[in-house]
């Protein structure tokens, strides 16, 4: 799959194209004017959960996760739904409200959407927004010395394995639908206090994987402390159980060869090539203003603030676990 999409035709250079293709980042970035960059993103999946109402919240979120991640506010958004001709429509009705309770939140507007018939249920959104083009962030631009920051806990890639076979406690499951819903709006609140250098958001292609982008597009080295590392409860004890989805062994497949770990369990090292959905964000900033982010972050409403590595010069190894 990688190979086929990058043998796909390339744009021709255009000034105004701000962030494209080349990076692997979050959403695109098009500059209008001066002033104004549109952000343009979209995203949609499966059902993880049985509730369709957190189903629509969580798929919002996650959609809605990528203009923040690229330094913007989300202004206008649309459904993308497909739905089976003979569901009960009132799931269609309580995902749908799902994602318009989420997208109320974030400030922006549902203006409408497209729906096909499929025989598996799929929502997201595509979402617009906005940025000036002289504060668009992007996965490319850590550096050397900076301080990684991870603003939710990881592990729900496994933790939604589980809760499919009804292994975890009622707290637990809370836990995990609560950090699948949160908003990323609350940490990016601090990119208007503090000047950070590289942010990506965390999903399917794990913790690691999202590091490995950032460290690409970066031309940089990343050492991760995996004590850091905010993890859910229950991760751990289910990732000792075989608990793991199969995207985990995908990723790990695909990464590993550009990640040296140190001696860490191995259910640990799972958990941190586990996909997550509407996972945190991954900030690069500087020494200097990593603790102040932590601390904005946190007094703004993110669930988590947490520094878990350091950007070193480029090495053998695009990423170093110990």
């Amino acid at each position: 799959m990688a190979k086929v999409l990058e043998n796909l035709p390339k744009n021709n250079f255009n000034e105004n194209l701000l962030v494209g293709l080349e990076t692997s980042d979050d959403a695109a970035v098009y500059k209008l004017t001066d002033e104004i960059a549109l952000i343009q993103t979209l995203d949609f999946f499966t059902p993880m959960v049985d509730d369709p109402y957190v189903f629509g919240q969580i798929s919002a979120a996650n959609a809605l996760s990528d203009v923040y991640a690229m330094g913007g506010v989300p202004s206008v958004c649309m459904n993308i739904v497909c739905f089976p001709s003979c569901y009960d429509m009132n799931v269609l009705g309580e995902i749908l409200r799902g994602g318009f309770d989420k997208v109320k939140e974030s400030g922006a507007l549902l203006v409408g959407g497209h729906t096909v018939d499929d025989k598996e249920p799929k929502y997201g959104l595509s979402v617009s927004g906005i940025v000036n083009p002289n504060k668009v962030l992007s996965n490319a631009n850590a550096k050397v010395n900076d301080k990684l920051i991870l603003t939710k806990p990881i592990g729900v890639g496994i933790l939604n394995t589980a809760m499919k076979e009804n292994l975890l406690d009622e707290n637990i499951s809370k836990k995990v639908i609560e950090t699948m819903i949160h908003l990323n709006k609350y940490a990016a609140k601090s990119f208007d206090e503090i000047n950070v250098n590289s942010v990506t958001d965390i999903t399917g292609f794990g913790l690691l994987g999202h590091i490995l982008e950032m460290a690409k597009a970066s031309n940089v080295s990343i050492e991760i402390d995996s004590s850091e590392v905010p993890i859910l409860e229950g991760a751990i004890s289910m990732a000792n159980m075989g608990i793991i989805p199969a995207g985990m062994y995908k990723n790990k497949d695909y990464i590993s060869k550009d990640v040296l770990v140190s001696d860490i369990d191995t259910a640990i090292e799972d958990i941190l090539y586990d996909p997550q959905t509407s996972g945190g964000l991954l900030v690069s900033v500087s020494e200097e203003n990593a603790e102040k982010l932590v601390s904005s972050m946190l007094k703004n409403g993110s669930l988590e603030a947490k520094i878990i590595g350091t950007v070193k010069e480029k090495s053998d190894k695009f990423i170093y676990v110990k």
